[in-house]
């Protein structure tokens, strides 16, 4: 489901990426934001200690949720939160980041960053 997730995720931001550059409406993007709070949204609580994955997880779907939620009212023009839109796309970008960079450590260098493993 992760693979699947992410693959949407970024082919979305590459979509994104080319309708900024092109100035085209915005409109659509509201649009394209309603079908991904639905797809992160409920990976959320599938990310609890209970389920044996690791809650850090939880705030990567949480963050997408977020952004999504935030993004849809203002692309539709009911919110004025193009700042909270992009707060909430660098909060979120920055803990993507180092979930990747420990998953990197701890694979590659043995190291054991609290990512993956409640070990430090």
């Amino acid at each position: 489901m992760a693979a699947l997730a992410f693959t949407a995720y970024g082919i979305h931001w590459f979509a994104l990426a080319y309708r900024r550059y092109t100035s085209a409406a915005s409109a659509l993007e509201g649009w394209m934001a309603i079908p991904f709070l639905l797809l992160f949204h409920p990976r959320a609580p599938s990310c609890s200690p209970w389920a044996g994955r690791p809650a850090r997880c939880r705030f990567l779907f949480v963050g997408l949720s977020l952004i999504y939620a935030t993004e849809i009212p203002t692309r539709f023009g009911v919110l004025k939160g193009e700042r909270l839109v992009g707060f909430w796309q660098v909060i979120t970008g920055v803990w993507l980041i180092y979930l990747t960079y420990g998953t990197v450590f701890n694979a590659a260098l043995h190291e054991h960053w609290r990512v993956l493993k409640g070990k430090v």
